[in-house]
C-alpha cells in the first residue's frame, strides 16, 4: 500500500467515537461497530492515515486519579451538564497494557478494523507512550527497577512529582511521569531510560504494536532523548530512538513514525528515524496572526518541511473554531494544509466543534455543526486530493509592493505547486486584518507568449492574464482581510 509524498491523517478519539456509536446503537460499541460507511467516507475525502487514539488497555488506578482531582471534576461538570461518574474513563496515556482495551473488542477487533481499512486504502496509526505507564502496570511488581525511584526527602520536597506505592516487593517511592517544566502526571509512573533492560522491554512493546498497525504516533517523544532525560532526572541514558526506529523497520518495512515533539527538537528526531514531527511552531505563529513569522518559518529547506505534521487542532490544543474567528480560521487552514508535509485533521474540526474534550472523559457534549466551516473543509479536502498537492513540488513565492509606498505585501503568504501533470497551482493568503495588495513573483518558465487563466478552486474568482506581464511583473493581487485564493493556472 503506497503513501503519497504529502499524505493526510485523520485523528479519531476512540473512546469518544465508540461512546457516540453506543448512544446510537443502545448498547456498548466496539471497534467492530465502526461502520463501513464511515471508513468509505474517510477514503473518499482523501485521507491516507487514520489515527485511532487511545485503543490500549487502561485501568482503575489511573481512572481513580481522574475521578478524584477537584479541578478536573469542576471541568467535567462544566463541559457536560448531564455529567455522571461513569463518564470518567481515565487518561488513555496512562497505559496498563499494550493490548486493545477489552471494552473496545480486544486485539481481534482491531485486526478486523485494520483489514477493513486496508480494503479502502487506509493505513492505521496507533499510540506508543514511551515515557510512562499507568500505576497498575504489571512491571511495578515484576520489574521495579524499570521505574525512577525517589527518596523520602524528594517526596517531602516535591510531592507533586513523587508518590508512595505498595508493591509485592514492599513500599516504594516512585516518580510520576513528567517533562522538566511541569509537575508530574499523577496518573502515571516514570520509566527509567537509564536502565538498558527497560529500553529493551520498551523496544519489545513497540515491536508488538508495530505488528498491529501501519504507523505509531509517539507521545512526547523528546522526553526520552538522553539530554532531556538527563535534564529532568539527572540520570544518564543511552539513545533509544535511533536503535528503535532502525530495529522496527527491519521487521516492519514502511512503518510510519510520527513524533509529538516540541522545544525545537523536530530536526533531531527526524534525524533519529521519525518520518513526521509535530509542527507546533507554525501553529503558534498562525495563532499570533501575523504573516511575516509564518513566511519566515516556511523558508526552511524541504528536507525538513516534508517531514512536518501540520495541524490547526488536536486533542491537546484548543479547538480551531474556538481559537480563530471564521475568516481567520479559513485563512490559517489554507496556509496549514497547502504547505508540504503531513496534513493532520482532528475529529470534530470539520464540523466546527468548539469544545476540547479532556482525555479523562469518554464523551463530550453534543454540539451543532457549523455549516460554514463544514462546507469550507469539504471543498478544501476535495482540492487536496489533486495529485499536485499530494506528490507535486512546492515553492514559497516572493511578493513585491503593488506601488511605491504600499507595504501591505508583507501581509501575504504565497506559494506555488507544480506537477504531476501540466497544470500549475498558486496559493495566496492575505494573512492580516486589513486589505492588502501585492505582485506575486511567478516561478514558471513557460509563461511568456501565452494568456493564462487563474481559476480559484476555493472561490469564484477567474482571471485571464498576459504571460509576458506575469513573467516580468508577477501576478497582481488585491485581497480583503484574511482573503485567499487557491488557483489552478492553465493556458487559455
Amino acid at each position: 500500500m503506497s503513501t503519497p509524498r504529502y499524505p493526510s491523517l485523520f485523528q479519531i478519539n476512540t473512546r469518544v467515537r465508540l461512546s457516540e456509536l453506543s448512544a446510537t446503537l443502545k448498547r456498548p460499541a466496539t471497534l467492530d461497530d465502526i461502520t463501513s460507511a464511515e471508513l468509505d467516507q474517510l477514503a473518499h475525502d482523501g485521507f491516507d492515515l487514520v489515527w485511532f487514539l487511545g485503543v490500549w488497555q487502561t485501568g482503575e488506578a489511573a481512572r481513580s486519579v481522574s475521578a478524584s482531582n477537584p479541578e478536573w471534576l469542576v471541568e467535567y461538570q462544566h463541559l457536560l451538564p448531564d455529567f455522571q461518574e461513569n463518564d470518567i474513563s481515565g487518561s488513555c496515556f496512562a497505559i496498563r497494557d499494550y493490548h486493545v482495551h477489552t471494552d473496545f473488542g480486544g486485539d481481534g477487533a482491531l485486526a478486523r478494523l485494520r483489514k477493513r481499512m486496508h480494503q479502502r486504502g487506509l493505513r492505521l496509526i496507533l499510540d506508543f507512550v514511551p515515557n510512562h505507564v499507568a500505576p497498575d502496570h504489571h512491571w511495578v511488581d515484576e520489574h521495579p527497577d524499570f521505574f525512577v525511584e525517589g527518596t523520602q526527602a524528594q517526596l517531602e520536597m516535591e510531592p507533586q512529582n513523587y508518590r508512595i506505592l505498595d508493591t509485592t516487593g514492599g513500599r516504594r517511592i516512585l516518580a510520576y511521569g513528567r517533562d522538566p517544566y511541569f509537575a508530574g502526571w499523577s496518573d502515571t509512573l516514570q520509566l527509567n531510560y537509564g536502565n538498558p533492560r527497560l529500553q529493551e522491554a520498551m523496544l519489545g512493546e513497540l515491536k508488538r504494536i508495530a505488528s498491529q498497525c501501519d504507523g505509531v504516533r509517539c507521545d512526547m517523544a523528546m522526553l526520552v532523548l538522553p539530554e532531556i532525560f538527563k535534564k529532568t532526572w539527572g540520570i544518564t541514558a543511552s539513545p533509544f530512538w535511533p536503535r528503535a526506529t532502525s530495529a522496527i523497520r527491519t521487521e516492519v518495512p514502511g512503518l510510519i513514525f510520527l513524533a509529538e515533539v516540541y522545544w525545537d527538537l523536530e530536526w533531531t528526531l527526524q534525524q533519529q528515524g521519525f518520518d513526521y514531527t509535530y509542527d507546533k511552531r507554525l501553529y503558534d505563529r498562525l495563532v499570533q496572526g501575523f504573516a511575516r513569522p509564518v513566511r519566515e518559518h516556511l523558508l526552511a529547506e524541504l528536507d525538513y518541511q516534508d517531514h512536518m505534521a501540520r495541524f490547526l487542532e488536536n486533542h491537546d490544543e484548543p479547538r480551531a473554531a474556538a481559537t480563530f474567528a471564521l475568516d481567520i480560521h479559513q485563512a490559517a487552514a489554507v496556509i496549514t494544509f497547502f504547505t508540504p508535509g503531513l496534513r493532520f485533521i482532528h475529529q470534530g474540526q470539520r464540523e466546527g466543534k468548539r469544545v476540547r474534550i479532556p482525555m479523562h472523559l469518554r464523551r463530550g457534549p453534543i454540539e451543532a455543526w457549523n455549516m460554514s466551516i463544514s462546507s469550507f473543509y469539504d471543498h478544501l479536502l476535495a482540492i487536496l486530493k489533486n495529485p499536485a498537492f499530494r506528490d507535486g513540488h512546492w515553492q514559497l513565492l516572493d511578493t513585491h509592493p503593488a506601488w511605491e509606498g504600499n507595504a501591505s505585501q508583507e501581509a501575504f503568504v504565497a506559494f506555488a505547486w507544480s506537477g504531476p501533470g501540466e497544470l500549475h497551482h498558486l496559493v495566496a493568503v492575505n494573512f492580516a486584518s486589513h486589505q492588502s495588495q501585492c505582485y506575486v513573483s511567478m516561478p514558471w518558465a513557460d509563461l511568456a507568449g501565452r494568456t493564462w487563466r487563474f481559476q480559484d478552486r476555493l472561490g469564484d474568482a477567474v482571471y485571464d492574464r498576459n504571460g509576458n506581464d506575469l513573467s516580468s511583473l508577477g501576478l497582481y493581487l488585491d485581497l480583503p482581510p484574511w482573503g485567499y485564493h487557491v488557483f489552478v493556472v492553465e493556458p487559455v
